[in-house]
């Protein structure tokens, strides 16, 4: 018995200890990419936008660490100021999306009726589209650009935070400590925000942190198809898309914002799985 205890204890041990290592490792990743957007104009060692015709494709040198693309410019640079774009496109979603579905979803919870069912018909609408398609077409309508982007992942990405935080805030409706506001006389939007709101941000902002990768990834395919921001603004998704018409002969220019978005979803999927370890007990 005594053996079987140890064994399982040292099994966990090690469990958390690879949790906390990854957690770690994404850490790490997510510190150095935001390092990188905010000492963008320290760090980068040529103007990410300027033109050498008479360098371009250049492979990666000690000039040009990371070689050049198509119209001369250094790829290092691009990608060093690529972050900025990148994490204010996830960053404006991310300001956009959770809020609302949160809201939502609560409001449907704690009302029921047919404010609910109104509310969750909506609801379900949107979430029977395939998300990137609905996304793509919103931005073609409205054209590119990082408001417009961001509009279109946060107004297809929202009904999932809304079904989480329908589900919980039914959960707590009738619990003794919302009766015992509303004895208090806290009622209404007061009660709302003030009161379930906190029970039920944890699973959002897990769910949220657990979303930002995929966000990376959808942010950088709007930019491949051209529906991102507009050139010659420094962007991922674009730079793939501009490396995909030399990639056999010059890999570099494709391959390394590809790796940079990459390694970038990672981070955060890997930060993530921590936060939900830490903040989710179910989890841990």
């Amino acid at each position: 018995m005594s053996l079987s205890i140890s064994t399982i204890g040292s099994g966990a041990r090690k469990s958390t200890l690879r949790q906390s290592s990854l957690m770690q490792a994404g850490f790490v990743i997510v510190g150095l990419v935001l390092l990188a957007a905010l000492l963008a104009p320290l760090i980068a060692p040529y103007d990410p936008n300027a033109q050498q015709m008479n360098i371009r494709l250049a492979a990666p040198s000690a000039s040009h660490w990371l070689g050049t693309d198509g119209f001369g410019r250094d790829i290092l640079s691009r990608i060093i100021y690529g972050t900025r774009t990148t994490l204010l496109l996830v960053g404006l979603v991310a300001l956009l999306m959770a809020p609302l579905g949160v809201t939502i979803g609560m409001t449907a919870g704690y009302f029921g009726g047919f404010v609910e069912r109104v509310l969750m018909a909506i609801t379900d609408i949107v979430l029977s589209f395939p998300r990137l398609v609905l996304a793509f077409a919103f931005v073609a309508v409205l054209g590119p650009g990082l408001i417009n982007g961001a509009l279109a992942l946060a107004f297809t990405s929202w009904p999932a935070y809304a079904r989480q935080a329908r589900a919980e805030t039914r959960a707590i409706r009738h619990s003794d400590y919302l009766a015992a506001a509303e004895m208090g006389g806290i009622r209404g939007l007061r009660l709302l925000f003030g009161h379930v709101m906190p029970m039920i941000m944890p699973s959002a902002i897990v769910r949220l942190a657990l979303d930002l990768g995929g966000m990376i990834l959808a942010a950088a395919g709007l930019g491949f198809l051209g529906l991102g921001v507009k050139p010659p603004t420094a962007e991922w998704g674009s730079m793939v898309a501009e490396g995909t018409q030399v990639i056999f002969d010059q890999w570099w220019v494709a391959a390394i914002p590809g790796g940079a978005v990459l390694l970038t979803a990672l981070g955060f999927n890997l930060l993530a799985d921590g936060l939900r370890d830490w903040l989710d007990p179910r989890h841990g």
